[in-house]
């Protein structure tokens, strides 16, 4: 194989990776918003066995609410998954595209768009996640606001 095949070769397979990477910083940031969901929901779980009873309420209020984000994040989390799957999954289709010279074009273009559309998909549920985290401030702070 020539030299210059070899660079169109790594040069296509240049935008999953930086895609991969990507993703993956997302996905770090959505981990670490569901591990505070579960600790926290976990923590007012403790704390609402010990509460008065006109506590109780709104201590059943917040963990309704992060056990909500929690399963929204999980989502999220599986989709940004996915997504990096299909971008591992599109490198070695381009390179068996290449190397074995099989017309792959169809399956290459299809596997691109599923990964965009399971990150397109992740990013919903993070945007969820943040609409229901920032209610659970509200209904934290109704004396104040």
């Amino acid at each position: 194989m020539p030299f210059d095949e070899l660079t169109k070769i790594l040069q296509s397979s240049i935008s999953p990776v930086a895609l991969i990477s990507g993703i993956g910083l997302l996905l770090l940031a959505m981990t670490n918003r569901y591990a505070r969901t579960t600790d926290g929901a976990r923590t007012l779980a403790r704390q609402h066995k010990e509460a008065l009873p006109e506590h109780r309420a709104n201590l059943s209020i917040q963990i309704k609410i992060l056990f909500e984000r929690s399963k929204i994040l999980r989502f999220s989390i599986i989709f940004a998954a996915i997504s990096i799957f299909c971008a591992s999954l599109l490198i070695l289709l381009i390179f068996a595209s290449y190397f074995l010279e099989l017309d792959l074009h169809h399956v290459i273009v299809a596997v691109f768009a599923i990964s965009f559309i399971a990150l397109i998909v992740s990013l919903g549920f993070f945007i969820k996640d943040l609409t229901l985290s920032l209610n659970a401030l509200k209904q934290e702070l109704t004396d104040f606001i």
